[in-house]
């Protein structure tokens, strides 16, 4: 161990971390991880057998999931991390605010945390429309005019962006490449600023001096201990995603059917589809961007040091 933490710092990771972390509500940005590794491993495997143009797309999901075997499984757990994804990160954001945890001085790691939710949104988006089905179909269509209505912030959502290229090509590149991507550089950037700032203190704990650690007397333990209740949380989860896939699968609709709309959205986007039926198309635009402007704001705002909501 000695030789290895020379080369490589294992040790590092041993920072003391404080007792009140080890529960479930402070442990779900490590369940949101163990989500995204199973996306990881899953999405490989389905990219394998996946043909992201408008003319195949539709056929290949249905042959991936008749023809190859194991795949039906596979696609049911990549469906259900996603969903277990979403849920874990909104848990995770409404713990941190309802704990204070976004006050000083760990307003930067909040906004980080605010991106990941909002490339985990646009994840789901772009998986919808990648089944290139009736339901993707429409949740592109919607898509598409919005981005109409945006103008230039919305041009790369327009099919003048790059007209060689499908746009079904471009959201599989996104949902692929792009948003892993970026979400693995914004966590290792989140967890950085964690292991800085140490974990925020509890509410309903006294803190220290200045209101932004945990006090002196909590009993801690080092973060490896943390990270295996993460790991076997993370395990648990997978058992359950992998029950759902087996009894729920997730079903492939009809190739796409232009000049009609008859599914309704997926239920992560029932709110956002809400404000529309409400009072028109554009406020999927207002709503989504009302509801990130009010999270990027929020530690700017609220300013004072105490914790308790």
């Amino acid at each position: 161990m000695d030789v290895v933490d020379e080369r490589l710092g294992i040790r590092a990771l041993e920072y003391p971390v404080p007792e009140h972390a080890n529960n479930l509500a402070w442990s779900l940005g490590g369940i949101t991880a163990a989500s995204f590794v199973v996306l990881i491993g899953t999405g490989i495997l389905l990219a394998q057998f996946y043909s992201p143009v408008p003319e195949s797309a539709n056929q290949s999901v249905r042959d991936l999931v008749t023809d190859v075997w194991g795949m039906r499984f596979v696609r049911g757990l990549h469906f259900w991390a996603a969903q277990a994804m979403y849920v874990t990160a909104a848990l995770h954001l409404i713990r941190v605010f309802f704990t204070g945890s976004y006050k000083r001085p760990r307003e930067g790691n909040w906004l980080i945390g605010v991106a990941m939710f909002g490339l985990v949104i646009f994840a789901l988006f772009a998986g919808t429309v990648l089944k290139w089905d009736q339901e993707g179909y429409e949740a592109l269509g919607h898509n598409l005019e919005v981005a109409e209505l945006l103008g230039g912030a919305g041009l790369w959502f327009s099919a003048g962006f790059s007209s060689r290229v499908s746009i079904l090509v471009r959201l599989y590149g996104a949902h692929v490449v792009v948003i892993p991507g970026l979400i693995l550089v914004l966590f290792t950037w989140h967890a950085l600023l964690v292991k800085r700032h140490h974990i925020s203190p509890h509410p309903s704990l006294t803190a220290d001096d200045g209101a932004e650690q945990a006090p002196p007397a909590e009993p801690t333990e080092p973060f490896t201990h943390h990270l295996r209740r993460i790991a076997a949380l993370g395990l648990a989860l997978t058992g359950v995603l992998a029950i759902l896939a087996v009894l729920i699968p997730p079903a492939v609709g009809p190739e796409p059917v232009e000049g009609i709309e008859v599914t309704r959205p997926p239920w992560n986007f029932w709110w956002m589809f809400t404000l529309e039926n409400w009072w028109g198309l554009p406020w999927i635009a207002y709503g989504g961007g009302a509801l990130f402007l009010l999270l990027i704001a929020l530690p700017f705002v609220d300013r004072n040091p105490h914790r308790s909501w």
